[in-house]
């Protein structure tokens, strides 16, 4: 809710304090209502929703902590303000305890009164993004994974019966699934929650530095290693190892992580005996497996070894409602984060945002919201705040675009099916932006494949 929104009951039996203070605050861009007893105050209250009363102690027949015991008993209870003179310093105090905000001391200074109502306010309004936040998470998490999907359901279901298990987890899914995420769910419901989560990019890892990284080195192994120094490993014995972007290992690499999930045991670089060790391997990738083993990029015998359970984590496009639950998600956590108090899309811009597929998954949506947190000035967000790509997602499809092209040519100008497929493949290479891996996955063809179809559009590296 805006500042513009907010509504202030002032309660104060001298008209003409009553007259200045209600100015002063519709002055600073608050909408007051004002009375001047507690009974009349409480029935206003009964009727209208305040986000804040500033009462004085001293009133006529009821008083103030009278007015703030009352308010109280409503859900949600406004905030409360006590104005009071210096002789009844101690009963503010009390007030304090008894659930005010704040108090202010007459003579009032008008700086100081919108200093404690501004204060009061913002307060309130954190503490009530972070009850939706709270409720939202409650509703929906499963150790962080947002998504009432179908589809998230089962994914769920497939780690709480795979997490009792020791052996190696392999997921796969487009880049920016959250198959970290899943990565760590997969620890917390396990029975090695208690110990180590160790997470790791292969691809990070210098070549050369990535064996003293994963299995530790003696001292004096090399120049450099003046003392001993365990590898990533170690530091997850008992617990889960992950390692992100397992495509990215090198062979001779691989080839050690399988005797290490064959039979556990571990050699320091430089070290003369090996060590036993207990830990849990999963591993990710967004990399066609089977056509890397293929190409001779990865072992045969280690992703078999790998996939004794394969956990696909599936894309924004076929997640359907998770969208509105995700973008909820990211608005409440940017507005704790912020300090701001946007209250959701307009109904424009979430039109828009369901129309978009986000092929950059969840990390896309979280960032395409981030963006709109900076632009956007009003209490929801429009779609102007949005990127390009998704103001632009409600124009026609590649698809549609295609079939109207071919309907206004004639019959012998028609092309063939295979004509059309390699037209297509083209298309989507150009929309992600030359990544032909990325475009393999979304066409579900092997790179081989790919590169033949562009070959024959005509497209050129």
């Amino acid at each position: 809710m805006s500042r513009e929104q907010e509504q202030i009951l002032l309660v104060e039996d001298d008209a003409s304090l009553r007259k200045l203070l209600e100015e002063e605050l519709s002055d600073a861009g608050l909408e007051v209502e004002s009375c001047a007893d507690a009974r009349t105050a409480l029935q206003s209250v009964e009727r209208n929703h305040f986000d804040l009363v500033v009462s004085d102690l001293r009133l006529p027949g009821e008083d103030g902590m009278w007015l703030l015991e009352q308010v109280q008993r409503y859900t949600p209870a406004p905030g409360f303000i006590i104005m009071t003179a210096f002789g009844t310093v101690a009963q503010a105090v009390d007030a304090l305890k008894q659930g005010a905000d704040d108090f202010i001391t007459k003579p009032v200074d008008l700086d100081h009164l919108i200093l404690c109502v501004t204060r009061s306010l913002e307060t309130r309004r954190l503490r009530r993004d972070v009850k939706r936040f709270r409720e939202i998470l409650g509703q929906d998490d499963f150790h962080g994974l947002i998504g009432h999907s179908r589809i998230m359901q089962e994914l769920y279901a497939m780690v709480r019966q795979i997490s009792q298990s020791h052996a190696p987890v392999l997921l796969s899914g487009e880049s920016g699934t959250g198959k970290d995420m899943v990565a760590r769910a997969l620890h917390a419901e396990s029975a090695r929650r208690d110990k180590a989560f160790v997470a790791v990019n292969c691809a990070a890892i210098p070549a050369e530095l990535q064996e003293s990284e994963f299995f530790g080195h003696a001292a004096g192994a090399f120049t450099g290693a003046g003392s001993a120094r365990k590898g990533l490993f170690a530091e997850a014995e008992g617990g889960t190892l992950f390692l992100d972007e397992i495509a990215e290992m090198p062979l001779d690499l691989q080839a050690k992580l399988l005797r290490i999930l064959q039979d556990g045991r571990v050699r320091m670089v430089g070290a003369n005996k090996e060590t036993q060790l207990d830990v849990r391997i999963i591993a990710a990738t967004n990399t066609d497996l089977e056509q890397a083993v293929s190409d001779g990029a990865f072992r045969e015998d280690l992703y078999f070894r790998l996939e004794t359970f394969e956990v696909l984590v599936p894309p924004m496009r076929e997640r359907g409602e998770d969208m509105e639950l995700l973008a909820a998600y990211f608005i409440q956590r940017f507005n704790v984060q912020l300090g701001r108090n946007i209250k959701g899309l307009s109904s424009e811009a979430l039109e828009l945002m369901r129309s978009y597929p986000f092929p950059g998954n969840v990390r896309e949506l979280r960032n395409a919201l981030e963006r709109a947190f900076a632009f956007c000035t009003a209490s929801e967000i429009e779609p102007g705040c949005l990127p390009k790509r998704v103001r632009q997602a409600q124009k026609s499809s590649p698809a549609q675009e295609e079939a109207l092209l071919l309907a206004l040519k004639k019959e012998d100008e028609l092309p063939t099916f295979d004509e059309l497929g390699n037209r297509y493949v083209a298309y989507v290479v150009s929309q992600v932006q030359g990544n032909k891996r990325r475009a393999a996955q979304i066409l579900d063809i092997s790179r081989a494949t790919l590169y033949r179809r562009l070959e024959a559009a005509g497209v050129k590296d």
